[in-house]
């Protein structure tokens, strides 16, 4: 084959032809080692508006992906086209290798291959070898050893395969990479782990893999899973541990029964205050071999703690620790017990990939709570107890100070919402205390009206101490089920409750701990694509969303050294008493004033978006689009040429499509009279826009067809209507001429061939119509 036949061959065939063929000789197996376009990252989901799209420009996927006989990842091949250099594409590579954290990166074009070594002993980082020169499994699974620092001893603990279920279901890539790196620590001998992946990411199922392995392996015979919510307990029991089947039980009774291996325990049932309570003493110290602390941020960590207890107790047992959210603090910290996190999986991290729902902010300011409210001498509330007089502010509401006009505005705000988006999207509104969300849940069935008279369950208070709203959680969290669709609460939703299609979560709480605050923003983060939810929108009443600009936020754990904040003069969260959520109504010894007729209003309110930074903007559709349009042609004429020269205008148009344009929703903010052309010269550009119609009539009247005969002009004027009427996606498609009113002029094949004389001429007469259409002398 020349060198100019080869260059005409596209990327697929150069990997068809000459790439899969040299790393198939090298020794790699096809069905087993090998794997194609393999999709690490779907790219993030962009939010503007209400509405949503993927920036597909950011998808990452890996050409290649070299595994060694367990599946292990151990090397990541980039292939290009002929037209490009043999090390062209090895950037790229590098930034797959990174995310994968393997050391060998290969580029190629068909021509030799490019090699990135992070491993090296005696030889170069970086160089380039022959097609039929490629590394055997052997030598990368070597390489990957030495730069995971695996030594041979510990070998057959790490290449343990993963759980394949019948559906086909894969760890993603950062799954992977938290199942080895935590397999690999044990494998060296840790006792010690911590495990921090952001709240929707997979906890569970990464550690039922990391458990099979290891128990498949026979490192491990009994294992303990131990957690703080008893429906945690059940869900875990029938979905991601249930290949486990009949060796494994969940505790019930207080009895650890031995005849088991997978041990699934709520750590109230295991404990408690008196030495009768501590069933966890029933059995030997050793009788388990791993202990795995889910939401181990709840207090396992505290010295004093009932699961400390317990961990202490079954010292001798590998100790993994899950959380989404570590806690450190003076008194309490994970990576002091733990060590530090062997595996980090952030929030950003998951958003900025794609996995994860970003968020759009409502920020909302009310008069009241803003300004501060001084009561009139003498003034007394509802129950006629006298107001204290002082001024109080936004930290007073609802805790202390009850306006009952507010709480009517902050549901009408609520429900204003839903109703512009939908009316039925799931929604969990957080509340200063059970009195708080027992008012809210009446304010929302009265700014709801017909919505609630419907259904009685429109809005439901979940709260522990109603047994009612506990007995709907399966309901609110089933996407299947329609209700309940509004549920106020105070605690008991800011962890575990798994909502996965949560689009509105409302902060009408005063939330001073960054801990708290992630957990609630980890109610929305799923996404959920059978039921189209790609993004949530988070309404803050109580300026909680400040801590989004905390650079802890999303930063890495650390021990702290300080105080835990006791001689703050704002009362404290209400605790938490474990499987409940909530403790009571109220905090002891304060008092409360409930007053009517006080009137409140919303005196700001403004909507913020995810940057491509991670930080929050106030921007809008319009503006990321001109950003995006302006990053792929930089000018105008940048844009005009590659317009005129493309023979598909739909070509382009799919191109700023992957950066998550939608051109209808521009249309919807600009004019649905415009073609998507003129919207971005528009929005992009500052050119005015001319409508289709406006474009269609100026060919007409210019005569650009009387070269061609009258049957040949009359497809050309109904092609311009066309264009008038639908844009020009409809006259570049191939199924136009199958429309009215070429349906009367007779098939697709007469057109062209009888009309046009041929598809090149009919082309041709396509191509100079799109011409005239977007001409300079138009555009001017």
């Amino acid at each position: 084959m020349t060198k100019k036949e080869k260059q005409a061959l596209s990327e697929s065939d150069i990997c068809d032809l000459f790439i899969t063929p040299a790393i198939k000789a090298a020794g790699w197996d096809q069905f087993t080692q090998i794997r194609r376009e393999v999709t690490l990252t779907p790219g993030p989901v962009i939010v503007r508006g209400n509405m949503s799209s993927r920036n597909k420009k950011k998808k990452k996927f890996a050409d290649y992906v070299l595994s060694w006989k367990s599946g292990v990842p151990v090397a990541v091949v980039e292939a290009k086209d002929n037209k490009h250099t043999v090390s062209q594409g090895m950037q790229q590579a590098l930034g797959y290798a990174e995310i994968l954290q393997v050391p060998s990166a290969f580029s190629s074009n068909g021509d030799a291959f490019a090699s990135h070594n992070k491993a090296p002993i005696d030889e170069e980082i970086e160089c380039e070898i022959p097609l039929d020169a490629f590394p055997p499994p052997a030598e990368l699974w070597q390489r990957y050893k030495i730069y995971r620092n695996i030594a041979d001893t510990e070998e057959t603990l790490v290449v343990q395969p993963y759980y394949e279920d019948a559906s086909g279901k894969e760890p993603r890539y950062y799954q992977t990479d938290a199942i080895n790196r935590v397999v690999e620590a044990i494998a060296k001998g840790r006792k010690r782990l911590l495990l921090v992946m952001a709240t929707g990411t997979g906890k569970t199922y990464t550690t039922f893999q990391i458990i099979w392995r290891l128990w498949k392996a026979k490192a491990v015979k009994r294992v303990l899973f131990l957690v703080d919510r008893n429906f945690l307990a059940d869900q875990t029991l029938v979905n991601d541990f249930k290949p486990f089947g009949s060796v494994m039980t969940k505790i019930k009774n207080r009895t650890i029964d031995p005849a088991y291996q997978i041990y699934l325990g709520l750590y109230q049932a295991l404990t408690g205050p008196t030495e009768a309570d501590k069933a966890f003493k029933t059995v030997s110290p050793d009788f388990f071999d791993l202990v795995v602390i889910d939401e181990c941020h709840r207090g396992s960590a505290a010295e004093d703690s009932a699961w400390r207890e317990i961990l202490d107790y079954y010292a001798n047992a590998i100790q993994i620790g899950l959380t989404a959210t570590p806690k450190e603090t003076e008194y309490v910290s994970n990576i002091t017990y733990f060590g530090e996190p062997v595996y980090t999986y952030s929030l950003k991290q998951g958003i900025e990939d794609g996995f994860l729902a970003p968020y759009k902010v409502v920020r909302i300011d009310i008069d009241k709570d803003l300004y501060g409210w001084t009561p009139p001498p003498g003034m007394t509330d509802d129950l006629g107890n006298a107001i204290e007089q002082r001024e109080y502010n936004q930290q007073d509401m609802d805790r202390i100070l009850i306006l009952n006009q507010r709480t009517k505005l902050v549901a009408k705000r609520v429900m204003d919402l839903l109703r512009a988006t939908d009316p039925f999207a799931k929604t969990i509104i957080f509340c200063e205390d059970i009195d708080h969300a027992e008012r809210m849940r009446k304010a929302i069935v009265n700014a709801a009206g017909k919505l609630a008279i419907e259904n009685p369950k429109y809005v439901m208070r979940i709260t522990g101490d109603s047994p009612e709203g506990k007995a709907e959680l399966d309901n609110f969290s089933d996407p299947e089920s329609r209700f309940p669709v509004i549920v106020t609460t105070s605690e008991l939703l800011t962890t575990g409750v798994d909502v996965k299609t949560c689009k509105l979560i409302v902060i009408d709480k005063t939330i001073r701990s960054l801990i708290i605050f992630k957990q609630i923003v980890g109610r929305g983060t799923r996404i959920d694509e059978e039921f189209k939810k790609y993004y949530f929108t988070i309404m803050d009443f109580k300026k909680a969303t400040e801590h989004f600009r905390d650079p802890d936020f999303d930063g890495e754990p650390v021990v702290i050294y300080e105080p835990d904040g006791n001689d703050d003069p704002v009362p404290p969260d209400p605790p938490s008493d474990g499987d409940s959520g909530e403790n009571g109504d109220e905090e002891e010894g304060v008092r409360k004033f409930y007053v009517s007729g006080v009137e409140v209003s919303i005196v700001a309110e403004r909507v913020e978006y995810i940057g491509a930074d991670g930080k929050l903007v106030t921007e809008s559709y319009i503006d990321y689009t001109r950003k995006q349009i302006r990053q792929e042609y930089a000018s105008l004429n940048d844009f005009l040429t590659r317009w005129q020269a493309a023979k598909k205008k739909d070509a382009i148009l799919n191109e700023l499509a992957e950066y998550g344009i939608k051109f209808e929703l521009l249309a919807k903010e600009v004019g649905k009279d415009y073609d998507a052309f003129d919207l971005i010269c528009h929005i992009a550009y500052a050119q005015p826009p001319l409508t289709r119609k406006e474009r269609a009539n100026n060919v007409k009247k210019r005569n650009y067809f009387t070269k061609y005969g009258e049957q040949a002009r009359a497809v050309l004027y109904a092609l311009l209507d066309k264009y008038a009427d639908e844009g020009l996606s409809t006259i570049e498609s191939p199924r136009v001429l199958r429309l009215r009113p070429f349906d009367a002029m007779g098939t697709p094949m007469e057109i062209i061939q009888n009309v046009f004389g041929g598809k090149a001429r009919y082309e041709y007469a396509l191509q100079e119509l799109e011409d005239a259409l977007f001409s300079q002398e138009q555009s001017a």
